[in-house]
C-alpha cells in the first residue's frame, strides 16, 4: 500500500541568518511549487544594554539589529525567489514567536534546522525541540 505525503501549502521556514540554513532552505524549497506559499523567520532575542552609569544611553541597538536582519533576510529571500513580503524578522523567544505565526498564518509546515544534539544538550533543549513540542502543525527537522 502507498500512502503518499501531504502536499503542504503554507509553509513558514525558520532559518538562523547567522549559522548554517542553505540545506533547510533548500529543503523546504524542493517541497513547494507554484501553489506554494512560502515564507521566511528570523526570530532575535531581544537585546538588553545596561551600564549602571549610562541612564539614557540614546541608541536603540534592538532597532538597528533588527534593521540589519532584515536586510540579511530580505537578501535571502532574493537568492531564493521568495516575495520580500514573504520574510519576516521579529524578536522574542523562538519558539514561542514560530508558534504564534503559525497559529496567525495558518501555516501547514514547520521547516527548521536541527544540530542532532544529543545527551545533556537535548535534555536541556533547543530551538527544534521546542518547536516540534508546541507546535499545531507539521514540523520537518533538517539536520545542518
Amino acid at each position: 500500500m502507498h500512502v503518499s505525503s501531504p502536499q503542504y501549502r503554507n509553509l513558514i521556514v525558520a532559518i538562523d541568518i547567522h549559522s548554517t540554513y542553505e540545506p533547510v532552505l533548500a529543503r523546504a524549497l524542493s517541497m513547494a511549487d507554484s501553489n506554494t506559499k512560502l515564507s521566511l523567520i528570523y526570530v532575535t532575542l531581544p537585546q538588553v544594554y545596561f551600564e549602571p552609569y549610562a541612564m539614557n544611553v540614546g541608541h536603540d541597538f534592538m532597532t538597528e539589529i533588527k534593521q540589519k536582519a532584515q536586510q540579511r533576510l530580505l537578501e535571502i529571500a532574493k537568492a531564493n525567489g521568495i516575495a520580500e513580503e514573504n520574510a519576516f524578522v521579529v524578536v522574542g523567544n523562538a519558539a514561542e514567536e514560530i508558534h504564534r505565526f503559525v497559529e496567525q498564518n495558518q501555516c501547514d509546515l514547520i521547516v527548521i534546522g536541527t544540530h542532532g544534539r544529543s545527551g545533556l544538550k537535548l535534555l536541556l533543549g533547543s530551538t527544534a525541540n521546542s518547536v516540534l513540542h508546541g507546535a499545531t502543525c507539521d514540523v520537518l527537522s533538517v539536520r545542518v
